[in-house]
């Protein structure tokens, strides 16, 4: 009759607990502290400075292929995939994932298994007298699983859950900010490349030039018709020309190695290319100064760090309210291992406990202001790097505009400056000049031409900047 009746007591028990925890758990879904994400509203111009069209600017992924140049395009594909910050934005995204793996799992108990295997010898000669048929080995095998996991009653595991899971979306946009900012940085190296070849071509001209007008000064000057005057401008006039071919020299050289580097391929060598030869690709239209906010991995980025912050201010304040957890053991225990998982030998314990802070001195309400100063510069964060988005975008159409207006006027300069040095070469070999009058006019053309490459080099380093600006290769 007593053993009836300590198995309903039982079972009553294990009902009223079951019940207990279904309510515990039904309650636990219901709440969240702190406050909802919403996006900061961020002033922008309804226009750029520069005018263009309304409709949504799209850049290609592999936009670095509209300049048509195939050296180009397997620089940046090595770029992508060897370089060693696309591997580190790779592993911290990694990372990221697991983090978010690992928080995701506090929502689900975590369930150990022991076994223990005890022998004791108790004393026969303590204070209480011990009988002769107790033995003093007492032997203890004890196999059991436990669990024990937190209810997210105050919404603590779900903010933690948003706060890894707003982390991991900002370490993937930075990473597609490095890819983009390697295929920028690529791109603009290699043009530089480019510019100083074709600098190299002139310059080799231009010393070719000063070369054979030395010779005629020594011919002139042996033959008494020009003075040592014009043969001395001749050699310095030589001299430069070789200086600055050395220079460029070592500038071609440091972009290759920086190329390399960017490639991970040491010891790139890279064979002479034509500038002047590389397409002007169309250029997307700029759209709307606030769909940078939806197209912009770094703009994107900073909105995760945001909201990631923003949802640690709910884990912080979930702190500060009781926390309830399950427990639970089941198994067996028994003094032979042979009985040890039978009936007799089960056992089971099942409950949940209530941990409250009742005095922590400010601890818990200091790390809810530091969260919350810590939601307020990603605020700023995130304030700036739209702000950051709009400048830089405007910057580059600007830049674009201008240079493109800067060619003509460098084209009709170069033909001028070319015009002017054939005038003064046959002036001077007429003998209607002094050798001054064409070491202006070369120097004119040699500087005229110099400047019109690298107006083209920057118009299309521009042309770069606002593919990168638009959020070029990026695909949400």
């Amino acid at each position: 009759m007593t053993t009836l009746r300590s198995r309903r007591l039982q079972c009553r028990g294990l009902r009223t607990t079951a019940v207990m925890l279904g309510l515990l758990t039904a309650l636990s879904a219901c709440t969240q502290l702190g406050p909802d994400y919403v996006r900061p509203s961020v002033a922008l111009p309804a226009d750029y400075p520069e005018p263009q069209s309304a409709s949504a600017g799209v850049v290609a992924a592999d936009w670095w292929r509209l300049y048509g140049d195939a050296q180009l395009d397997t620089l940046v594909q090595a770029a992508r995939g060897r370089n060693a910050d696309i591997r580190l934005a790779l592993a911290q995204v990694q990372e990221a994932e697991a983090a978010l793996r690992e928080v995701d799992a506090a929502y689900l108990p975590q369930v150990d298994l022991s076994f223990t295997n005890q022998n004791t010898r108790i004393s026969a000669a303590g204070a209480t007298p011990v009988s002769s048929t107790v033995p003093l080995v007492r032997f203890d095998r004890r196999l059991a699983a436990s669990t024990s996991f937190e209810l997210d009653f105050w919404g603590r595991l779900g903010r933690s859950v948003e706060a890894a899971r707003g982390q991991l979306m900002s370490t993937r946009y930075a990473r597609d900010v490095v890819a983009m900012t390697l295929a920028s940085t690529t791109a603009q190296a290699y043009f530089s490349l480019r510019s100083v070849d074709a600098q190299l071509v002139t310059a080799r001209s231009s010393l070719a030039t000063r070369e054979g007008f030395l010779k005629l000064a020594e011919g002139r000057v042996a033959a008494g018709v020009a003075s040592d005057l014009d043969l001395n401008a001749a050699r310095s006039a030589r001299a430069d020309a070789a200086l600055a071919l050395t220079e460029l020299e070592r500038q071609r050289r440091v972009i290759e190695h920086q190329l390399a580097q960017l490639c991970g391929q040491a010891g790139l060598r890279l064979a002479p290319g034509d500038l002047l030869s590389l397409p002007m690709p169309p250029l997307p239209p700029a759209g709307l100064p606030s769909s940078l906010l939806e197209r912009r991995p770094d703009v994107r980025a900073a909105e995760q760090t945001l909201l990631a912050a923003n949802a640690r201010i709910g884990v912080a304040k979930a702190a500060m309210f009781p926390s309830i957890s399950l427990t639970g053991i089941a198994g067996g225990q028994s003094k032979d291992f042979n009985n040890l998982m039978q009936l007799p030998a089960r056992i089971w314990t099942l409950g949940f406990g209530i941990s409250l802070p009742l005095f922590d001195a400010g601890r818990n309400a200091a790390r809810v202001e530091q969260a919350e100063a810590r939601q307020r510069q990603s605020v700023a964060g995130y304030q700036k790097a739209v702000e950051a988005a709009f400048r830089e975008t405007a910057d580059a159409l600007s830049n674009v505009a201008l240079a493109s207006e800067a060619e003509k006027a460098w084209q009709e300069r170069l033909d001028s400056a070319r015009h002017s040095l054939r005038l003064s070469m046959l002036r001077y070999e007429a003998g209607y000049s002094s050798y001054l009058e064409v070491l202006d006019a070369q120097r004119t053309a040699n500087d005229t031409e110099l400047g019109f490459i690298r107006n083209r080099q920057s118009r299309l380093a521009f042309s770069v900047d606002l593919m990168k600006a638009l959020g070029g290769g990026w695909t949400p």
